[in-house]
Order: C-alpha cells, then structure tokens, then sequence
C-alpha cells in the first residue's frame, strides 16, 4: 500500500495537479492539507472518476483536510473531539484533522498550524495543539489500530531538515518548544518513515514562495510521515516528489510518499 500526503494550497486551484499525479502515480491513499474549499464545494468528481473515495472536513478559504482512497475509508473521524470530546471542541473548530481506516491501518491526516512567530498568540495557539494532539494520540494508541500519521506539520525537526539551521533554528517552525512538543507525542511509538531510509540533509517538502526559495534550492522538510512499529516493519521506501513544486503555479509543499508491505505476508511466520 502507498500512502501520500501533499498540502495542495487550494484543490481546487491545482486540481488538474492533484488528479494529473494521482493518474500517474495511483498511491492508495492520498492525504490533502489546506483544500481551502467548504464541503459542499469540494471537487469531489474529479477524484471519484478516478476511482477515488473521499472524505472531507473543510472551511471556505482556509485550512481543510481530505482523504482520497482507492479502498473504503471506514470508520472516518473529524476533529480531536471524535476522540477526546467536548474538552477538544475548540481546537477542533480549524479544520485540520481527520482520520479513516484504510485497509486496517488507521489513516491521520493533520495540518499542523504555522505559529505565524515565536510568542505571538498564534504560536501559543500551536503549541496547545500540539499538546492536544499528544492526547489524541494517547486515546488513539488505546484502541489499538495500526497507525499512520501524515501531514504538513509546520515543524523542521532537526538542523538536517532546514536549508540554513545556523540562521533558522530557533525561529517559528525551529524552536526548541515546537520541537519539544513534536519530539513528545512522537514518543518511542512512532517514527519518521523518510529517516528510516535517507539520514541526510538537503531533503525538502517546502519552499517559501516569498523568498524565491525554489529557485535558489532553499527549503525545508516539514511534511512527514509517522509510523507505529508494526508498519515501520512494513516501509520499504519513503520519497519526496519534488518535481511538482517545478509546476506552474505550483503548490508551495511537494508530494512525499511511503511504500509499505501491507498487509504482512503470513508465510514469514510459517515454517517451511
């Protein structure tokens, strides 16, 4: 199975984009960060020609989160309140979260808020929810599915993940308490599927189009894919698409994508 995720910033702006590679590349799951569209308005049949499912949980002109699946999408859940209730309500109201089981693999698709800059209101805003996150996890840990965790998660990890970290780190999307805060609600359950296979630096997902980031080859990784230990024993390989940034009038982030060996293959616990 392949799993994809890719903040499109705006579907329906790049949709030609988005079901162009779909065509070609045909992953079974593809996770969509800022559609930007109420749900109501959601290009819903372009993907659905495609043979894609959708689920959706989107606001006009900001943030939005989907699933597009060639299997069922079963069990789909919208917001932290699905599993932490009404305590989450608030941080739920953004339309950044929404999850579904693929095939027996519970799907997490986030968009991670941006923080806008360190000790401004928006960057408390995103550390509690982080931390809210971290709870969601815990409950979902409980129920005992598989897990995948995908997303624009507006966080460069470490200094091999930010193009200049002497000058970045420390910064929004840098800090030591985003950082933190990832590192905690990761814990030693989940694990970073592009690390399992690419140790280096110059790796990016995100290029700035403000500071003409793309061309000058100055960008960030920050769209991650997490894996519970029983499907990090399935990845045989995590990419960054990076040739869809070069589009015209591209998204800002690049498609990154993980293979995995799913289900697991009986046989390999049979003798003989």
């Amino acid at each position: 199975m392949r799993i994809a995720t890719w903040n499109v910033n705006s579907v329906r702006t790049r949709l030609d984009q988005v079901t162009g590679w779909l065509a070609r590349e045909r992953p079974e799951v593809l996770c969509l960060q800022e559609t930007k569209v109420a749900d109501a308005l959601f290009p819903r049949k372009a993907f659905e020609d495609l043979g894609y499912g959708v689920a959706i949980s989107g606001q006009k002109g900001y943030n939005g989160v989907a699933i597009a699946s060639l299997l069922p999408l079963d069990e789909v859940q919208i917001g932290f309140d699905a599993l932490l209730g009404p305590d989450a309500a608030e941080l739920s109201e953004q339309k950044r979260v929404i999850s579904a089981l693929v095939d027996g693999i519970r799907v997490l698709n986030l968009y991670v808020p941006n923080g806008s800059a360190v000790n401004s209101d928006k960057y408390t805003y995103k550390l509690a929810w982080l931390d809210c996150l971290g709870r969601y996890l815990a409950v979902q840990a409980e129920l005992g599915d598989p897990l995948c965790m995908v997303g624009d998660f507006n966080i460069g990890p470490e200094a091999r993940d930010l193009h200049d970290p002497e000058r970045l780190s420390g910064g929004i999307m840098a800090s030591a308490p985003e950082r933190d805060a990832l590192r905690g609600l990761l814990g030693e359950r989940l694990r970073d599927a592009f690390r399992l296979f690419e140790g280096g630096s110059g790796h990016w997902s995100w290029w700035d189009y403000r500071t003409g980031a793309w061309e000058t080859g100055r960008g960030w990784r920050i769209d991650h894919i997490y894996l519970c230990e029983q499907l990090q024993a399935c990845a045989t390989g995590c990419v960054i698409h990076k040739e869809q940034r070069g589009n015209p009038q591209p998204s800002d982030h690049a498609p990154v994508l993980v293979n995995l060996a799913w289900p697991p293959n009986d046989d390999d616990d049979q003798d003989g």
